[in-house]
């Protein structure tokens, strides 16, 4: 642990009741947790399948009491076996004929893979590439396993630069006689058996240039792609101070597009690879460009088709354009007075070129339609109800067979629960394949004949199944986890807890957290770890044995909660819009519903101190708790927050506050509501946070200053998209300690902060 990374700034106490909590001793016992319920001492969990080309046959890897254990399993119509992949203890023998070093209890090999019929696997082990022939017990070494470092001066590109489509390699087309190409931003075509190059394009510049992603036809007629019109692009910058290298601080500086920036704008171009006639598509139909990506030719090579996103996200279109007129037509169209949730469209182009599966929330589910892309009318709407797809996994075009992952349509249950499914593109015969009660992971064999299904929830451990795809019955099980080991240390499963929302109707669903010496005739201090909003669901619904945002915080003498209010997806659309134009929301009177039900039922949970903390979106979030529930919440620790959204990245934002910016950006805005500050807030940020700009956090700290507000900070030189590290958390729990618990953390030096590690 290295505490020379860590600024503090700035302490503000406020006296509430103190209790015989929060001591060394309950800081001790909370960093061993990390140890106790570490997976070292959970056994037979992790099933992973690697199929074969063999139908159902698979191996996997788990850890058991007696240590490292690879299996095969081969369904055999039904007369299932189970058997190791090879004999451990004689591998780790002839390696250490081989002078390397190793025991059949840890025997993990790296990128093992298999022949067929398992009779030869191929792995890295101790630095080095192995062939191990398993009938004969021959090992051959095969080479060094380190791979090539990049080039000094090859570097990273960030996540939020733009790809400005300038630089690819030539597209050869599908008969072999052309490779077409960018040359001086326009577009060249070469014949490759005589070498004769046309110039099919001369009004490419600097500024308007044609892409280098070009798609050929699949008769090698014509190639397909964008003419771009460039826009600034936006830079932040931010200073290393304690560089690894050198003495003196560095300036960092990165592309990052926020809210409001102008765009490229990208418009289809059709070039005939013989003549040179280029149709450029009219742009009435995607004048507003967020984006315009997915370019793809009709198998018949007819038409190519685009997807459209609009600036504001209102509207969605996925196009087609002629190859022979360069008409624009539309196919599918979605829009919505609010947003569309774009990231999360589905799409599949059958082979026969005329039908298409898409997804839309249209019916305020996410559901699954059949298109016939020649009329642009929907055929029929797949699955339906009040319920929501989350995947689909495959798609039998032959038979006709949809398999698709999905929550919320099985009944008294968790409805984040997920489940997997197979329905007809017809809309019949919908089968639930993993009926228990429970969140699952299936993985399908290559034929999709068999799956692997991984269930558990927050208090039942993982089981692995193998089962049939056609009515989803169980063939055999793989692998139950044990977890004896971590239930006689002590471990207790976060309960499950549901109540009724702001609105005295919906169902909240969330958990709550105790300490492991918990005695309901004590009052506990609640503290609300917090993520919300849109883009996913939060609260935990598969086992973890050791939650690191809220089980050793809970051990302090904490009650920890976790909640998925309004404004977090998977739900309903209509759930989720809570969100539109509203991102200070977070959810946050629906948590204070939850949290005040909660302590109805357990009279153990104090209300009147309620703390909260969060990183990112979750950072935002806490610091406007503090600011805009002050009667609530009572203390916030806010890490790396995008606490204004006008300075957040552009896809973020855009999508749920809308374009052009608003006042709705400046309504949630912790910098423009500082001044509301009357609660103990500690804010944490590392210096080279290239997700949210750490320059907003510094915008959080004038406004508190100009207002004459007392808060504390932490910074973290160094340190990127940080909750603090485990530095910061030190300072987290005693920032609650102290404001929730009214008593003075114990001094550094008695708790071992880093027992763990």
């Amino acid at each position: 642990m290295n505490t020379n990374r860590l600024i503090t700034i700035a302490v503000c106490a406020m006296p509430v009741m103190a209790m015989a909590q929060g001591t060394a001793d309950d800081y001790n016992r909370a960093y061993q947790l990390r140890e106790k319920y570490s997976a070292r001492h959970i056994y037979n969990d992790g099933v992973k399948p690697y199929w074969t080309g063999k139908k159902g046959d698979f191996w996997y890897t788990v850890n058991t009491r007696k240590g490292c254990v690879y299996n095969v399993v081969n369904p055999n119509n039904g007369n299932v076996t189970k058997r190791p992949l090879f004999d451990s203890k004689k591998l780790a023998e002839t390696l250490g004929k081989a002078g390397v070093k190793a025991t059949a209890e840890k025997l993990w090999l790296d990128r093992l893979r298999t022949t067929e019929n398992f009779d030869t696997l191929h792995f890295d082990y101790s630095g080095s590439m192995w062939r191990y022939i398993v009938s004969r017990d021959m090992l051959t070494k095969e080479g060094s396993a380190n791979r090539p470092e990049k080039p000094r001066n090859e570097r990273e590109r960030y996540w939020s630069e733009t790809d400005d489509e300038r630089s690819s390699a030539p597209a050869v087309s599908p008969d072999g006689r052309y490779r077409a190409y960018i040359f001086g931003n326009n577009v060249r075509i070469e014949e490759t058996a005589t070498g004769r190059i046309t110039a099919q394009t001369l009004d490419g510049s600097q500024g308007e240039y044609y892409s280098s992603y070009i798609y050929w036809s699949p008769d090698s007629r014509r190639i397909a792609l964008c003419k771009i019109k460039t826009a600034p692009k936006h830079y932040i910058y931010y200073v290393e101070s304690s560089p690894n290298d050198q003495f003196e601080p560095k300036l960092h500086k990165q592309e990052y597009q926020k809210p409001g920036d102008m765009l490229p704008y990208k418009t289809p171009v059709i070039i005939e690879a013989a003549t040179g006639r280029k149709l450029t598509a009219e742009t009435t139909l995607f004048p507003d460009e967020f984006g315009l990506d997915n370019i793809c030719w009709q198998p018949d090579g007819s038409d190519v088709t685009f997807e459209y996103n609009q600036r504001g996200h209102k509207i969605y279109r996925l196009l087609a354009m002629s190859a022979v007129t360069g008409r624009v037509r539309t196919v599918v169209e979605e829009s919505f007075p609010t947003y569309v949730n774009y990231t999360r469209i589905f799409r599949h182009h059958f082979a026969d070129g005329r039908r298409l599966i898409w997804s839309s929330e249209r019916d305020g589910y996410n559901h699954l339609y059949l298109y016939d892309k020649n009329t642009g009318k929907a055929v029929r709407q797949i699955t339906k109800g009040p319920w929501y797809v989350r995947g689909v996994q495959h798609i039998d075009e032959k038979k006709g067979l949809i398999y698709f992952s999905a929550n919320g349509r099985e009944k008294n249950e968790d409805p984040y629960f997920i489940h997997y499914y197979r329905i007809g593109l017809d809309g019949r015969n919908l089968t639930c394949l993993t009926p228990e009660k429970a969140t699952h992971t299936a993985t399908f064999s290559p034929d999709y004949s068999y799956m692997v299904d991984v269930y558990s929830t927050v208090k039942d451990a993982p089981v692995a199944v193998l089962r049939n795809t056609t009515d989803g019955k169980v063939v055999t099980e793989i692998e139950r986890t044990d977890i004896a080991d971590i239930v006689k240390n002590g471990w207790r499963a976060p309960e499950v807890f549901t109540a009724k929302g702001r609105d005295g109707k919906t169902d909240i669903w969330g958990l709550i957290y105790r300490p492991t010496n918990y005695d309901a005739s004590k009052k506990y201090p609640v503290i609300d770890y917090i993520y919300s909003g849109p883009g996913d669901q939060y609260v935990p619904k598969r086992f973890i044995a050791y939650d690191w945002w809220a089980t050793s915080l809970a051990e302090l003498g904490f009650i920890v909660v976790k909640v998925d209010g309004m404004t977090t997806s998977f739900r309903s659309k209509k759930f989720e819009e809570v969100c539109y134009k509203n991102l200070k929301d977070g959810g946050l009177p629906d948590h204070e519903a939850w949290i005040r039900a909660a302590a109805a039922k357990y009279a153990a949970i104090d209300t009147s101190r309620v703390g909260i903390y969060g990183c990112s979106a979750g950072g935002q979030e806490a610091m406007n708790a503090v600011l805009l529930h002050p009667d609530f919440y009572k203390a916030a620790y806010a890490a790396s927050g995008c606490h204004d959204n006008r300075m957040d990245k552009i896809w973020w934002n855009e999508q749920w506050l809308g374009y052009p910016v608003d006042s709705s950006y400046i309504e949630g805005s912790n910098i423009e509501n500082a001044h509301l500050l009357r609660r103990p807030l500690m804010l944490c940020w590392g210096e080279l946070d290239n997700n949210v700009d750490p320059a907003t956090t510094m915008k959080v700290v004038a406004a508190l200053q100009k207002a004459d507000k007392d808060f504390e900070m932490i910074v973290i030189p160094g340190g990127g998209h940080t909750m603090g590290e485990l530095w910061g958390e030190h300072k987290r729990y005693d920032f609650f300690v102290r404001h929730l618990m009214g008593i003075n953390p114990p001094e550094w030096k008695d708790v071992k902060s880093d027992v763990a590690w």
